[in-house]
């Protein structure tokens, strides 16, 4: 899910300065503090003060939360939340592979929107995925093409190692660019719909928080080298997707391995998404929940879903941006701050009951934020 979002981070160093390092770091701190306060509300104490997992998912956590006012309420707003961004995120996979396909071709009588249903298209089989450790194979194959593409940026950027210079480094900030920028570097670290389940089939969850704090601290590492090396080497001429800057030759290579990354990735979402689906009509009707057809329908029509909104959608990455501003702040920031504080009040230290408030006032100002930009970009297109 990351790949897209760092391949604009370059981009955002150039509207936010010094301040865009420092702020990749603290995106770092940040997220990686609200997995761990996510994953501690799945567990209470017992008599002997031990912890004992008593919750599986991010709608029990929230259902936990809102059992005084309805018990299935919390739920389903979480449900809701989680299954919008991740149809959104499928959908944007298809866009970008359209996208990708047509400047990789240019030559080829195709529109963008055709070349989104020629990816679809390959993407048919995921109908027929129902574990997770087929996806996890997809996931790895797709981190191994991340890798490559960052090594071919890098190493190119490296060989004009002679052109850097650290005055390209802005001082002064344009505000609404510089949200922008932050709502590109936050979100480049989101995972937190996930982690539920990754912590539950771990053959060992105690490890699950230096997990998390290993995995933040490279990702880190691996952002701030990425971002940085590409704006030095372009400077102003940093374009929103660095590989635009690469040579033509290098450009389409390039291009092809995101449009199988894109592939890859589409998969983890997708299979994320029908997960919820089927977990909510299994409550229901667990019988028509095993019915191999249902699974099947319920399959087909999210993959049918996906293609009709990034074919027949005006502006879908405005829009985008307008529910990411909501669900991904959400999920990020405000529900696992919000949950933390609610379960676990009498817990806490001070300093833990600060750290919480503080991560849901940030979520919730650049959600505000980005909702506003997008808002504003929406009627500056329709006029």
């Amino acid at each position: 899910l990351q790949g897209i979002f760092v391949l604009g981070l370059p981009y955002a160093l150039l509207h936010s300065g010094y301040s865009g390092l420092l702020l990749i770091v603290l995106a770092a701190a940040f997220c990686c503090y609200t997995g761990k306060i996510l994953i501690a509300c799945l567990y209470e104490e017992n008599e002997d003060g031990q912890l004992i997992r008593v919750r599986d998912t991010y709608e029990d956590i929230a259902n936990a939360c809102c059992k005084n006012l309805s018990p299935s309420l919390g739920g389903i707003v979480v449900n809701v939340t989680q299954v919008v961004e991740l149809i959104m995120t499928c959908i944007l996979y298809l866009v970008v592979s359209g996208n990708l396909l047509s400047h990789s071709f240019p030559y080829v009588p195709v529109t963008e929107k055709t070349w989104s249903v020629i990816a679809f298209v390959t993407l048919l089989p995921c109908i027929f995925i129902r574990t997770l450790k087929i996806v996890s194979k997809l996931s790895q194959l797709c981190s191994l093409v991340h890798f490559v593409i960052i090594f071919v940026v890098i190493t190119y950027c490296l060989t004009r190692m002679h052109q850097w210079s650290w005055a390209k480094f802005r001082l002064s900030l344009e505000f609404e660019n510089f949200l922008v920028s932050v709502g590109v570097i936050i979100f480049s670290y989101t995972s937190q719909i996930f982690l539920p389940t990754l912590e539950g089939n771990m053959k060992n969850p105690e490890e699950f928080r230096c997990m998390l704090n290993w995995t933040h601290f490279f990702a880190c590492i691996l952002k701030t080298t990425f971002a940085l090396t590409a704006f030095l080497t372009w400077g102003e001429k940093t374009k929103e997707v660095i590989t635009d800057n690469l040579p033509s030759f290098l450009e389409t290579l390039v291009n092809l391995c995101l449009l199988i990354k894109a592939l890859l990735s589409y998969p983890l979402p997708f299979f994320a998404a029908t997960e919820i689906v089927y977990s909510c009509i299994s409550s229901d009707n667990h019988s028509n929940y095993r019915s191999p057809l249902l699974a099947l329908t319920i399959r087909g029509s999210f993959l049918l879903l996906t293609l009709l909104m990034a074919t027949f959608t005006p502006h879908f990455v405005l829009l985008m941006g307008l529910s990411g501003s909501v669900t991904g702040a959400a999920m990020t920031f405000l529900l696992p701050s919000l949950f933390h504080l609610k379960l676990q009040w009498k817990k806490l230290s001070f300093l833990e009951k600060c750290a919480d408030m503080s991560v849901f006032i940030l979520g919730f100002l650049c959600s505000l934020a980005g909702i506003v930009c997008s808002i504003k970009g929406l009627l500056e297109v329709f006029g």
